[in-house]
């Protein structure tokens, strides 16, 4: 299944669900927990239908002899999970519609729970009697709903539809599911810059377990780069205060096959796993601006008080003694992130701007902790970003282990990719592309270049499916501008992607030169250390700016080609309007010219797909011309401590990095396009504001009586 097959379902499957809630009385607090529980259900039944062969086997072998065990043992054993008859999803979505499905899931899920302890209490089961307090067919429905997933969706497929609903519930419940849910993309760009490889991960205001997914997938990807027999495990450690929180979270660990452990905590007051001094890793986004907590519970806890407590700056009344609580407790969780830390380990913290600059108690912790060298940098976030704050956030880093005494500092408030009118996400490219700015910093400059490569790589596969189209879409040009101007359009047009040949043959060179990175360097013996690489990084670089420049003209002159196609379109569509307006017809675009539009337009979206690719690779030799760290202005600043100190210890970005006019990106047809649509949309609100004047004054007239 493709990424965009892959997307297309998780759409299906959200909509058709989304429409039994809003057929339905229910609130998607009532319909989440449910919902997603139906989700995990078909995960173990395709997980257990995977397996089950080798089960019965199994099963069948060892019957009758003295190491005979229960079914249900060996396929615990095998793949996790056991599910009797009445547990099958086949079974529960085969049952007439007159019996009481509510009941049967609820079983089904009891079943579940009996052989998988660490589930037990976890899955919803009285949850699908709310479903049918006004429609007693849901249930029925959404079994059917689900029953698209495919039985050979992996592990990772499920997990990834199960946080898809996860983040569209969260948006659905506004304020109360942003408590459970931190938007993905912000997630993976954390775990890309701290590397949890191996170890233990902490995440004290867990949510539904993202960051802890994240970890997992973020091994997946780099596995490569660990040393023979490393199978980079971690172990994960979560806590969180609201129960049915916790358990989203123990059933997302489930469906992702994730060891470790979540518990129910107020982690202001409560330590379930002994934090201080304990993890290799440690990530949360944790609720901001928080001021109720007790000080009194909190000022002798050396999880909060190593690194100063943050206080009132007005001395307290004597009736007020004991009672006194926290002006703020961000930095309650700031200081925490220190110290759950073992002497080598990472963080990452989501946190409210505000925190960066704050002042009187909590500027002594932020010096203290600047002081102490645990900063490793500060990344500004841009803003819509998450669902329940509009404003930027920032994402602090910190790194026990670090061999300098800068402060890295990004302003990524200009990096984003809008996502609908009130929410943002990094792309893949972009979580790259700012993650590449820390592992400079590092000196992995090998990094770079792969990443260079990779964007190669991927913008040629794309160019070489744009132009399988570009054929079929000249014939449908030409069937439609049969004049000269439109066949000399068409024919630059096959001219100059037919230049792609030359193209593909430079950057077959490019590789057969053995300028592939990761063809050229020894494997990393310790994940995180940049490799002892047995190419020269300079001249590798150099290879990669002679083709990125050598594509340059290329995209210049398609973009001209579509350009003057576009005005050749717009024309023929007016002449074909006014020749209907003289023959007194209604003016309308004939088939054959729509068809052209879009295919003209699915062209263009194609080729500003494969350009981006290209674009990613001008963006990042434009900032680090030489493949390696330097500062730059509006996006990244090494700071020394002495020059934090002048700034009075600030650790906000905006006052480091400076400032910069960035371009919006368009390319000129796409500018073109949307003045044309906003002229359109112009013309249209004068028309009616003209209809609108007309009738005012037939009516101001009718009502003074001139008329």
């Amino acid at each position: 299944m493709t990424k965009e097959d892959l997307k297309q379902l998780e759409a299906d499957l959200w909509r058709s669900a989304d429409t039994l809630r809003a057929n339905s009385d229910l609130k998607s607090t009532e319909y989440s927990t449910p919902v997603l529980g139906l989700i995990f259900l078909k995960f173990a039944d395709n997980r257990y239908r995977l397996h089950e062969k080798a089960i019965m086997a199994e099963y069948a072998k060892l019957k009758g002899t003295r190491r005979e065990k229960p079914l249900s043992e060996i396929a615990i054993e095998k793949c996790g999970f056991y599910l009797p008859d009445h547990a099958r999803y086949d079974y529960l979505l085969k049952l007439k519609e007159e019996e009481d499905i509510a009941k049967k899931i609820k079983q089904a899920m009891e079943a579940i729970e009996e052989y998988k302890p660490e589930l037990k209490g976890v899955l919803p089961r009285e949850e699908y009697f709310r479903l049918t307090r006004t429609d007693k067919t849901i249930p029925k429905q959404l079994l059917k709903n689900f029953a698209d997933i495919p039985e050979d969706a992996t592990g990772d497929m499920f997990g990834q539809i199960y946080e898809y609903f996860l983040g569209n519930f969260a948006m659905a419940e506004g304020q109360g599911g942003g408590e459970f849910f931190t938007p993905r993309s912000v997630v993976r760009l954390m775990v890309e810059i701290i590397e949890p490889y191996r170890g233990q991960v902490f995440d004290p205001a867990c949510g539904s377990g993202g960051m802890f997914v994240q970890s997992a997938h973020f091994i997946e990807q780099h596995r490569s780069e660990l040393a023979n027999g490393d199978v980079g495990d971690i172990f994960v450690y979560g806590q969180e205060k609201t129960l049915e929180t916790v358990k989203l979270a123990k059933m997302n660990l489930a469906v992702n096959g994730l060891r470790g452990e979540v518990r129910q905590a107020n982690t202001y007051y409560e330590d379930p796993y002994g934090s201080f001094g304990k993890f290799d890793y440690v990530m949360a986004n944790p609720p901001f601006n928080v001021d109720d907590v007790s000080l009194k519970s909190v000022e002798k806890d050396k999880r909060f008080n190593t690194y100063g407590i943050p206080r009132n700056k007005t001395k307290v009344k004597k009736s007020d003694e004991g009672k006194e609580t926290v002006p703020n407790a961000n930095y309650l969780w700031i200081n925490l992130f220190a110290t759950s830390l073992k002497p080598e380990g990472r963080a990452a913290l989501v946190m409210a701007n505000s925190a960066s600059d704050a002042r009187h108690s909590e500027a002594d912790i932020r010096q203290n902790l600047i002081e102490k060298n645990l900063i490793y940098g500060m990344l500004t976030l841009p803003s819509n970003m998450f669902y329940t704050v509009t404003l930027p956030a920032t994402l602090w880093f910190f790194d026990k282990a670090k061999k300098d005494k800068d402060i890295l500092f990004i302003d990524a408030r200009n990096i984003f990719t809008q996502i609908d009118r009130a929410h943002r996400e990094f792309s893949e490219e972009q979580i790259q592309n700012i993650a590449i700015i820390s592992h400079l910093h590092k000196g992995k400059r090998c990094r770079f270049v792969e990443l260079i490569d990779r964007y190669f790589q991927q913008g040629m596969e794309k160019l070489a499916e744009n132009k399988t189209k570009v054929e079929p879409v000249s014939g449908q040009l030409l069937e439609v501008l049969d004049d000269t101007a439109g066949k000399q359009a068409v024919a630059e047009l096959v001219k100059q992607w037919a230049g792609l040949k030359a193209l593909e043959k430079e950057y077959e060179r490019y590789v057969g030169a053995g300028s592939k990175p990761a063809q050229s360097m020894t494997i990393q013996k310790r994940a995180g250390l940049e490799p002892a690489p047995t190419v020269d990084i300079a001249r590798q670089n150099k290879a990669q700016h002679q083709l990125r420049e050598s594509f340059d003209p290329f995209f210049v002159g398609l973009h001209e080609g579509l350009k003057k196609l576009d005005k050749i379109v717009r024309q023929h569509e007016k002449q074909q309007a006014e020749q209907a307006k003289a023959e007194g017809k209604r003016g309308s675009v004939d088939r054959k010219t729509k068809a052209l539009k879009d295919a003209l337009e699915a062209l263009h979206d194609e080729v500003k797909t494969a350009e981006s690719f290209f674009r990613h690779i001008h963006w990042l030799q434009e900032r680090f011309p030489k493949a390696e760290y330097e500062d730059v202005t509006g996006l990244c600043k090494l700071a020394s401590p002495l020059e934090v100190k002048e700034q009075d210890y600030s650790l906000n970005p905006g006052r480091y990095v400076g400032v910069v006019i960035e371009e919006d990106g368009k390319t000129e047809e796409e500018f073109v396009s949307e003045l044309l649509a906003m002229n359109e949309e112009l013309t249209l609100l004068n028309r009616e504001a003209l209809n609108l004047e007309s009738v005012i004054f037939a009516n101001v007239s009718q009502i003074a009586g001139d008329q």
